[in-house]
């Protein structure tokens, strides 16, 4: 990492790298210029500092206290962030829960994190039905969006309190737990401390060269770091950050004209899917010079930007560490994800952790100079983080090639991991519940490839002696129980899976398989799955 430069407007000294000095030191700065738009609120930088404020009376009010979780199930709304910053204010943890998650999903976040309190919105709240509150820690359920009245521990979220004083937290002290996908178990608890978030936001601003003039525009959920990590960076850099409800294909393009945006976050699947649309002015009537896409094929990034007129920007990061595989666009290498940051350290090493030459495939192994800027751990998971930290590496999971000249090109995934549209899946959850159906013997669930540039999920299902199971009945008992993003669209109902000598499923035959003639396809059987 740099040395701190006090003369940069992005940087702060490592006492101040964390929420609460993060938010005053920038409402002195920069005081009345905008800092996030959210529908038809807009907050100055004094706004956020005060909102966290008084939002942390409230919580502490209601009995919160320093590191207590506080969990939220909320949609792009203010009180999503403004939750997320009181929490780092007064030292306590937000916990963001994708808001797909069902009622077994939304009971193992609840009861794994031990939360205090849950936040949601009130479309949502019939999910709790599916909930056994009498099995979590939550004392209190506030419902934002609404009026529900109040019985037994369900309110309406309460108007924020009198202002407290920021309690004094450290770098090193978590801000927020969000979850990630499993691959042999359930989802993790990754536990990010404050210092982390302030070098999420210095290392994109410097790769995407933000300054103070841009206006950051993301249709991303803020459940997930990507949209959180914007914040970071229009806080850091004195810019203006624009937060829209949700990706919409026909109305990307005039929401991002009506934004005035400079600076877009997309993910791989949503580039596809905006060059399939019907050409449209606005494509071109834009101020947009630049996008974060990670995982977007080189032949797209071409296409999007020959018609868009819109450069897209690759680069590496996970929840775990943070962005430090990159470039700026004009040093970007097609094909490759970019070279590692400095204050960072990469290694591609083989199953024993020995580093390989220059351009053979391994695994990512990765680490920070600086302390607390990768994740502390997996939350309540002690055997997890020594596994993932072992040899005093993070172990990415991810297969990479580095070349000779330092650039990394992303080949795939080691771990049994799925990753659709955006979203990680975990194998072993979506097998959990196709295991739960009475008919289902054996479940096997993998990844296949897409024609959106990510995987599809695939589910190979052996039934019990003399049962029978329609496609259709399987979708109808996963819709309530699982994400929709996570519901597999392909079905192969088979009398055996391929196993090992040992009895483990060979996962990586069934991946080489793939769909065949008797595979069933859920959308090219025209079923729509319910997004509730």
């Amino acid at each position: 990492m740099p040395a701190f430069d006090a003369n940069q407007p992005n940087q702060l000294a490592r006492a101040q790298r964390t929420v609460p000095q993060m938010l005053t030191v920038q409402a002195a700065r920069h005081g009345e210029r905008p800092l996030l738009t959210i529908g038809e609120m807009t907050w100055t930088f004094r706004d956020a500092a005060s909102a966290a404020a008084r939002r942390a009376g409230s919580l502490a009010a209601a009995g919160v206290g320093r590191g207590d979780r506080v969990a939220l199930l909320l949609a792009n709304r203010i009180e999503l962030m403004e939750m997320v910053l009181a929490c780092g204010w007064m030292g306590a943890i937000a916990v963001p829960i994708n808001t797909a998650a069902m009622g077994p999903q939304i009971e193992y976040f609840l009861r794994d994190s031990g939360a205090k309190v849950l936040v949601i919105e009130s479309d949502l709240l019939p999910r709790l039905d599916r909930v056994s509150m009498d099995r979590i820690a939550v004392e209190r359920v506030w419902v934002a969006g609404g009026r529900p009245s109040s019985s037994g521990r369900i309110a309406p979220l309460p108007a924020p309190g009198a202002p407290v004083e920021a309690a004094t937290v450290k770098p090193g002290d978590t801000l927020a737990i969000l979850y990630t996908s499993g691959t042999t178990g359930p989802s993790k608890g990754v536990m990010c401390p404050h210092a982390q978030y302030y070098w999420w936001g210095v290392n994109s601003i410097e790769l995407l060269e933000i300054t103070a003039d841009d206006v950051l525009c993301t249709t991303l959920p803020l459940f997930h770091i990507n949209a959180l990590s914007s914040f970071a960076q229009a806080l850091l850099a004195g810019a203006h950050m624009v937060l829209h409800e949700r990706f919409s294909a026909s109305g990307f393009w005039p929401a991002m004209v009506g934004s005035n945006a400079t600076v877009l976050y997309l993910l791989g699947a949503m580039v596809p899917i905006l060059l399939a649309q019907p050409p449209r002015t606005e494509e071109r009537s834009h101020r947009v010079r630049l996008a974060l896409g990670p995982g977007v094929p080189p032949k797209m990034i071409a296409s999007f930007g020959e018609r868009t007129g819109v450069r897209i920007l690759e680069g590496y990061a996970s929840t775990e560490t943070n962005f430090i595989i990159g470039s700026t666009i004009a040093l970007q290498k097609p094909g490759s994800v970019g070279r590692i940051r400095a204050g960072y350290q990469a290694r591609v090493v083989d199953e024993e952790d020995f580093e390989v030459a220059p351009g053979e495939p391994g695994e990512l192994l990765l680490r920070a100079d600086e302390p607390f800027a990768f994740a502390t751990g997996y939350f309540g998971m002690p055997e997890k983080t020594v596994e993932a930290w072992r040899n005093l590496w993070f172990h990415t999971g991810d297969r990479v090639v580095c070349e000779a000249d330092g650039h990394f090109r992303f080949l795939d995934r080691l771990k049994d991991a799925i990753r659709r549209r955006g979203e990680n899946i975990s194998s072993y959850e979506v097998e959990q519940v196709l295991l739960s159906h009475p008919s289902v013997e054996v479940a096997a669930v993998f990844p296949v490839r897409s024609e959106l540039a990510e995987d599809e999920v695939m589910a190979a299902i052996v039934l019990k002696a003399g049962c029978a199971l329609e496609p259709l009945e399987l979708m109808t008992f996963c819709e309530p129980r699982m994400p929709y993003f996570a519901i597999p669209r392909f079905l192969d109902f088979v009398p055996e899976l391929p196993r090992t000598e040992n009895g483990k499923v060979q996962k990586f035959k069934l991946r080489e398989r793939g769909a065949g003639e008797r595979t069933w396809d859920r959308e090219a059987a025209g079923y729509q799955l319910r997004r509730r």
